[in-house]
């Protein structure tokens, strides 16, 4: 079973914590052998077809704790762990994810900014720290759901 994003991140600071530079692929490989993910569940696509399932919540993991401020990026797709990263996982916490990032400001700041001003801010909190789909994962659902009801309206329209 493909794990979601949010269950990726305590794991993705753990390989980074050696405070070396480590590639993006690399992690996303390290991650796929960690979780037992196998060929076929590492091949499926989201409903776009556009990125891998796997990569794309591994990615998702990566912005969340970057936007936390726990990793960095000193050049494209490499990573390194950050003295707020080491801090964090000092602390040894059983489990890295949105709610738990709500802790840094600079989390915070990235959530606020990412608000749609018409949501309510608790709604949408709750809906971030419980899901475990990503972001476009969300939006790749809704897309189908609308498309296959269009379809189905036309589909009446024309027989009807």
């Amino acid at each position: 079973m493909i794990p979601d994003y949010q269950s990726l991140m305590l794991p993705l600071l753990k390989l980074v914590s050696d405070g070396q530079e480590h590639k993006y692929r690399d992690l996303i490989e390290s991650l796929a052998i960690e979780f037992q993910v196998t060929d076929e569940e590492r091949k499926e696509l989201l409903a776009s077809g556009n990125q891998a399932i796997f990569d794309n919540r591994v990615g998702w993991a990566k912005t969340y704790l970057k936007k936390a401020g726990l990793l960095d990026s000193p050049k494209r797709a490499t990573f390194v762990i950050t003295d707020l990263g080491r801090q964090t996982l000092a602390k040894n916490p059983d489990r890295v994810d949105a709610k738990y990032l709500r802790q840094f400001p600079a989390f915070l700041e990235f959530q606020n900014a990412s608000r749609n001003n018409n949501e309510n801010e608790e709604d949408e909190t709750t809906i971030i720290e419980n899901n475990e789909q990503t972001p476009e994962e969300s939006l790749d659902k809704a897309y189908q759901r609308i498309r296959k009801s269009l379809a189905s309206e036309l589909l009446n329209k024309v027989v009807g």
